[in-house]
């Protein structure tokens, strides 16, 4: 992981503007959120393992995805960069938890690695990518 220098860094708007405002700038809510915090993602590569992050705290009220519309407000956090390296072979993740039966088996398997190295081509998409967002935003 890599944390980013952000001029996002510390904005506290209203949940519902931050994901309007970044999901036009290819973010979108990351999945390991709950109602006090979460991620906005942004994937970096076509595989899904290169992803750029604005991590970001639940000051006021509660976030609810599910609803219409949240009165959460949030507070930016650093950005950072990571990749993740997961097994590839036609052998199961041996940590899968079956499901139904056993007819379905957990797709969220744990990265072999979830911090590898990040190569500069990542490195440098990103600080244009989170630049992009910083130029545009609207607080």
């Amino acid at each position: 992981m890599i944390t980013l220098t952000s001029q996002l860094e510390n904005k506290e708007l209203a949940y519902n503007d931050a994901n309007t405002y970044l999901s036009r700038h290819g973010f979108s809510l990351g999945g390991g959120w709950d109602y006090k915090q979460g991620v906005f993602d942004h994937a970096l590569d076509e595989a899904n393992k290169v992803w750029l992050r604005i991590p970001f705290e639940v000051t006021r009220g509660e976030l609810d995805v599910d609803a219409d519309a949240s009165d959460a407000q949030v507070k930016l956090g650093t950005p950072y960069v990571l990749r993740h390296v997961y097994r590839e072979d036609d052998n199961p993740d041996p940590d899968a938890q079956p499901k139904i039966a056993g007819a379905l088996f957990d797709q969220f398997q744990k990265p072999l690695n979830p911090d590898a190295n990040i190569d500069d081509k990542w490195l440098n998409q990103a600080k244009e990518h989170l630049s992009k967002a910083e130029s545009q935003f609207p607080v």
